[in-house]
């Protein structure tokens, strides 16, 4: 099987190249339905039975293979992307997928089309060797992961009775920055929300301020309610229901491979924030929740200087989640602590409301991921109990009883949402390897349900 995979490599690197250089950007309507019909047709020519399901928004794409076997496995993946700006930082163009130094570099390549690619290589590997898959395998393959999957549970909702699998290989994975490849168990959970504030009704002269109250400064001390410098967050009822660490949880984290000072130095910093380290360290990024600004705007911010006193002011934020805060309280609590602070005319626009999901350690799934991680790499793996990051595996797994857990191509100067988003060519074939093994030891395992 893995020496098919490397006299093969070169066509794979072509599949890849080959859906990188077609556009799909949710958010700006972008490519959509080209990219859904050419997911498609790679599946169908690999001998899936397909469909795109339409939604409020844009299609899901299905396909299964090997439809009679009884165990399946069902892979999740996303065909959009985010935008491509600032365009003027590119090495390259965006969807040129040029090869440079062992890397591929194109919008997309690491999320999530690297992933998805490698899944449907691994698929054509194994049945090329071996005949026929050893389980039934499923792909699910969204486009609006980047805008907050906002039709999903819409789809899974009608479709349940279809998604029922054994386990999910989830969507994204990395190697840290010390090359140990990650497998995430589970991922935090989301609110996400914009917060806008409005004074008159147009932009006035800057002298106007004496008398004149300024969105910013409103905005700002509305936020400055949010969270101490501490970290600790300001909102009644926020942390009432996090779940305690069990002994469990504290034994993974103790056991969890973290190079500290390989991502310090990647990142071009001194210490951490709060200077934690060690155990503190980890358990804040895995277990602990979020308050972040991710934008402020406001006014004039363009080259020189303009005297203006603006009539709005936005900021948004993203709170990470973790079990068992449920993103929908979160939103409500922020609405009345704004509201008990005196800034009831701020709006809320909610972008993001995603559980927060988890597989446990011991499950058939899990163990058969973490073999397999040490067969195809040749070291222990990272085990991320839940990820930093965020997705909708509550609304497409856990909710449904389908343990799901997370490898992939990608690596920790991937540079996800950014210019030159990149993955290295020996991971991607690394990748398709562990895919082909995780089906094949999955496969032999016990039932996980």
């Amino acid at each position: 099987m893995l020496e098919f995979i490397d006299r093969h490599r070169d066509q794979y690197i072509t599949w890849l190249q080959d859906i990188c250089r077609q556009p799909s950007v949710a958010a700006q309507n972008r490519g959509m339905t080209e990219t859904a019909s050419l997911v498609e047709n790679i599946m169908r020519d690999l001998g899936a039975e397909t469909k795109q399901v339409e939604t409020s928004g844009y299609p899901v794409v299905c396909g299964t293979f090997q439809k009679e076997k009884k165990k399946s496995l069902l892979f999740y993946n996303h065909y959009d992307v985010q935008p491509e700006d600032p365009i003027e930082l590119w090495e390259s163009p965006p969807f040129a997928a040029e090869i440079r130094d062992g890397r591929i570099y194109a919008r997309g390549v690491a999320d999530n089309k690297g992933n998805l690619m490698a899944r449907l290589a691994a698929v054509h590997a194994y049945r090329h060797v071996r005949g026929e898959l050893p389980l039934q395998v499923k792909f699910v393959v969204e486009g609006e992961e980047e805008i907050g999957s906002v039709h999903l549970e819409e789809f899974a909702d009608r479709h349940q009775d279809w998604l029922q699998a054994d386990g999910c290989i989830w969507e994204f994975g990395y190697k840290n920055a010390d090359g140990r490849p990650q497998v995430s168990l589970g991922v935090k959970g989301m609110c996400y929300v914009e917060l806008v504030c409005r004074g008159a009704n147009t932009d006035l002269h800057s002298a106007n301020a004496a008398i004149i109250e300024n969105p910013a400064w409103r905005l700002i001390w509305a936020l400055s309610t949010l969270k101490t410098p501490d970290e600790k967050i300001q909102i009644a009822g926020f942390y009432d229901k996090v779940a305690p660490l069990t002994a469990e949880d504290i034994n993974v984290l103790e056991n969890m491979i973290y190079s500290e000072e390989s991502t310090l130095a990647k990142l071009g910093l001194r210490s951490f924030l709060l200077n934690l380290t060690g155990l503190p360290l980890k358990e804040k990024l895995i277990f602990q929740p979020t308050c972040t600004i991710c934008g402020l705007e406001s006014g004039y911010t363009g080259e020189g200087s303009k005297t203006v006193l603006p009539s709005v002011a936005r900021a948004k934020i993203d709170f990470r989640l973790v079990p068992n805060q449920d993103p929908h309280e979160i939103h409500s609590l922020l609405r009345k602590h704004l509201d008990q602070h005196g800034f009831s005319d701020i709006e809320m626009i909610p972008y993001a409301l995603e559980h927060p999901a988890r597989t446990e350690i011991v499950n058939p799934l899990a163990v058969s991921v973490l073999e397999t991680t040490k067969q195809i790499y040749g070291m222990e793996p990272t085990v991320m109990p839940m990820s930093p990051g965020t997705g909708p595996m509550y609304v497409l797994c856990q909710r449904l009883g389908i343990p799901a857990v997370s490898v992939g191509v990608g690596n920790f100067a991937s540079n996800n949402h950014a210019p030159n988003e990149n993955i290295l060519l020996e991971d991607y074939v690394q990748g398709i390897k562990h895919i082909a093994a995780i089906m094949d030891d999955f496969a032999k395992r016990g039932n996980s349900q």
